[in-house]
């Protein structure tokens, strides 16, 4: 019986990942559901998907996999519609940029044998300067040269993280096992930061007198610098993700007060010195930046510590070998 992965939410990452799973259906079956019905038949037009099952609960019902690629403020609606209809075993794969809030919810509301764990991918280097979200723009190569942070509660279940990272490798992408502190860091850091920052600056223009005349002057560097805020996080009730992470996010905001702060020392003190030199090596830094994140060339270990290191994981995932259910038969759920 073929393994049946369902995705919830069909934006451009989960056509992409259908996409790179095309050359996997012998052994897969993708099922996609999205509240937008165009969004399923564009899906399933594009062949990300092999059919379309709109009723969310049986979407999921059979599904050995669940992907949720939506918005964090749908992420706990979603989990507590779906929590009566998993089967036991079941692993929810989450694509957004929250690990230990989602991981909080899903202790909260998921029975036990059904496993949460974050699985949030870092794109191929190739369509990072590409903004267009539209599902056209999905791409097998999605996930090439990029990670994908893999991290779960302790109590995860040691398949059932072996089958999100093999996962990452099917789908293209490099598994960079993470602790859920670390990984809820990092993206605040590289992607909460940016949106916040972006949000900042415009609130701060737009409230100068000057902004009716300039706002006509604005070229590249605004529009760049105020990108992020098209691509929240959020559907409707915007800022959740950095409420949810919030103690990352007021850190790094300070970080960046103290940085803008003396960027107005230096200019107070008339410091070209000092300017020049704090202004040339945050470019020199954004050009080597730039140039690793072309390579891909990580250096991240390539399983995590508490996974056994024998078996082959692809046949626990086209389910030749043993499921989280099968292994738990007879023992107690640690949650």
């Amino acid at each position: 019986m073929a393994l049946r992965i369902s995705l919830l939410g069909l934006n451009q990452t989960a056509v992409s990942i259908g996409l790179a799973l095309q050359k996997h259906t012998a052994q897969l079956e993708r099922v996609g559901s999205d509240a937008d019905l165009i969004a399923e038949q564009k899906a399933l037009h594009l062949k990300a998907i092999d059919r379309i099952i709109h009723n969310l609960h049986a979407a999921v019902e059979k599904a050995d996999v669940i992907v949720l690629c939506l918005p964090v403020d749908e992420i706990h609606s979603t989990l507590e519609a779906i929590a009566p209809s998993l089967k036991p075993g079941a692993v929810i794969l989450d694509t957004s940029p929250l690990s230990n809030t989602v991981f909080h919810w899903a202790k909260t509301l998921l029975p036990e044998e059904r496993y949460l764990i974050s699985f949030t991918p870092a794109l191929n280097p190739s369509f990072l300067t590409d903004m267009d979200e539209s599902l056209d723009k999905a791409s097998a190569d999605y996930f090439q040269r990029g990670l994908i942070v893999i991290t779960a509660p302790p109590e995860t279940h040691a398949d059932a993280l072996k089958l999100a990272g093999d996962l990452a490798e099917m789908i293209g992408g490099k598994p960079f096992y993470a602790d859920p502190f670390e990984a809820d860091g990092l993206m605040a850091m590289v992607d909460l930061l940016p949106k916040l920052a972006a949000a900042g600056l415009m609130r701060a223009a737009m409230n100068q007198p000057g902004w009716r005349e300039g706002r006509k002057l604005a070229g590249r560097s605004f529009l760049g610098v105020t990108e992020p805020l098209l691509h929240l996080n959020e559907q409707k009730l915007l800022g959740q993700t950095a409420i949810h992470n919030s103690d990352n996010a007021i850190r790094l905001l300070d970080a960046l007060i103290g940085e803008l702060e003396d960027f107005r020392e230096m200019l107070l003190n008339q410091d070209d010195q000092a300017l020049h030199q704090a202004l040339n090596a945050a470019q020199q830094q954004r050009i080597l930046w730039w140039k690793d994140r072309l390579e891909g060339l990580w250096d991240v270990p390539s399983t995590p510590s508490i996974l056994p290191t024998s078996g082959q994981v692809i046949g626990r995932l086209f389910g030749l070998g043993k499921r989280p259910r099968e292994q738990d038969k007879g023992k107690k759920s640690s949650r």
